[in-house]
């Protein structure tokens, strides 16, 4: 069922485990109303203003502790059930609250955080238990609890003389940041490695980062991206096919049949190689000849015969 009011803060359960810090806020919540003298002891106050501070309470309140003090009409008389009734929390938050104190330690957390909200919630239960602590009992709790290899750290915030909880919270934080990027920075490249410049893609970095390609042409000729005829994976129509003679598709393409492309090859055979041609000229033979050949046995035979 939807609230008719929103409420201002947590409402009390039946079994009080938050009364402590109910009962701080319900009576914050009627002095800024104006309406704070309506619980107190001694103070007079207006049937108005005594409704207006029954209805603010019992808002704030668990079902079964409406039922229960249903008819309490005095809100005065309803602040002092509630104290009676849960009273006995006092007596069981405070000796675990100094136990709690006696045995925290700064160096049994991971993060400064973790103890800041530790020690926060230990010294808000002993203030409501009537027991408060100091800031300087809450800085030697930290102090005298670091751990044995801090030594020159907790000397330093000594001698620093810390007068406030949250002054020296404060550095403690901006240290423990200040290790985690030291930490960081010596994972991400250990003491003794070089550095080295690097090229990817186009451009030059310096180690790891985003990587940022350079689009200017490198080409002096080149006119743009309006001139330029990406390949669309298909064969020009002059291509041939250097296994079939075909044109119009690749070699790895190529469904020709096998008889044909050895045809094919079988043709291109010998083409475009250069012949050697040796001339050689056919004479005849020249006859061999010796003295004899020379004389002459009848003067008749060369000059022919007389008239």
């Amino acid at each position: 069922m939807t609230h008719m009011a929103k409420r201002d803060f947590d409402i009390l359960d039946n079994n009080g485990t938050k009364y402590l810090e109910w009962r701080v806020d319900a009576r914050a919540n009627l002095k800024a109303k104006g309406i704070e003298h309506t619980i107190l002891v001694d103070g007079n106050s207006t049937p108005q203003e005594q409704a207006k501070a029954i209805v603010f309470l019992r808002h704030h309140l668990h079902d079964s502790l409406k039922s229960e003090y249903m008819f309490v009409e005095d809100p005065k008389e309803l602040w002092g059930n509630l104290s009676q009734r849960f009273e006995s929390l006092e007596r069981i938050i405070g000796p675990k609250a100094q136990y709690d104190w006696m045995n925290i330690r700064f160096q049994d957390f991971t993060f400064v955080s973790d103890y800041d909200s530790a020690i926060l919630r230990i010294t808000s239960q002993l203030r409501l238990c009537g027991q408060a602590t100091t800031d300087a009992a809450m800085i030697e709790k930290i102090l005298s609890t670091m751990h044995a290899d801090n030594e020159v750290l907790q000397e330093l915030y000594r001698e620093r003389q810390y007068n406030r909880y949250s002054d020296l919270i404060a550095i403690l934080r901006m240290t423990e940041e200040n290790m985690k990027v030291m930490f960081h920075n010596h994972k991400k490249r250990p003491a003794g490695t070089s550095w080295h410049k690097f090229k990817r893609g186009n451009t030059f970095h310096k180690g790891k980062g985003k990587w940022r390609p350079n689009f200017k042409p490198q080409n002096p000729n080149y006119k743009g991206k309006k001139n330029f005829t990406p390949n669309k994976g298909k064969p020009n129509q002059t291509t041939k096919c250097f296994k079939c003679g075909i044109t119009g598709h690749w070699a790895k393409e190529c469904r020709t049949a096998k008889h044909l492309v050895d045809l094919y090859v079988a043709s291109q055979m010998g083409k475009g190689k250069e012949v050697e041609v040796n001339f050689m000229e056919e004479t005849s033979p020249v006859p061999c000849l010796d003295v004899s050949d020379y004389l002459i046995d009848d003067i008749s035979n060369v000059c022919g015969p007389s008239a």
